[in-house]
This record gives structure tokens, sequence and C-alpha cells, in this order.
């Protein structure tokens, strides 16, 4: 499944052009402008499966820096101070990782 069978490209497209500047990534506007945050749950679900890359169940940090990439590969890479704030404002367990319940919790944040 495409991230595109769930969020509109338009959407993407704005969302990402909305952060394109080194350090102008905000999940919350992201989420929000990508039509994410107004998703069911089970919507959230299949887009947690297209970013968790190597399908462990879990978005580590590795994933998280190329989140952006999965709406679209021309799209940057986080940088390392996004990634940690991502990373700490997902990962409510201290895990050092994202689960699925946690990326729901985000993006209804």
């Amino acid at each position: 499944m495409a991230i595109t069978d769930i969020l509109s490209a338009k959407d993407i497209e704005s969302a990402l052009s909305s952060c394109q500047a080194d350090d102008s990534f905000n999940y919350k506007s992201f989420f929000s402008m990508v039509g994410l945050s107004s998703k069911t749950p089970d919507q959230i679900k299949t887009v947690f499966g297209i970013l968790d890359q190597d399908k462990s169940g879990f978005i580590e940090e590795e994933e998280l820096q190329l989140f952006l990439k999965n709406f679209s590969s021309s799209a940057r890479a986080l940088t390392s101070a996004e990634t940690k704030a991502f990373l700490a404002a997902g990962d409510t367990d201290g895990d050092g990782k994202i689960g699925v319940e946690e990326f729901q919790s985000l993006v209804k944040a």
C-alpha cells in the first residue's frame, strides 16, 4: 500500500514544503497539514506500517531520520536535533523507539 492511498498527494506536497529548511520540522503541524491527525486509528496504523521500514513493529531513530522521505523521495532527511526531539515526543515508555500505540498517540496529540 502507498501512503497516497490514505493521504492526498496535494496535502503531502504542502506539508513537505512547510518544512524544507533544516530544523523547521514540527511533527504536530506536519501531521495536521498532511491530514494524518484526522484519520482513523486503523489508517494511522497503516501509515505506521509504511514508516516502519524494517517491519520490526517499531520506528527506530534511523527510520525517524528518514521520516519525510516516506512521503516523497525528494524530501530531506531530518536533522539530528529534529530526529531526537521527534523520538523524545513519541517514545513514552523510554525504550528508544516508537511503537504503534505511541505513534497513534503522537499523531492525535
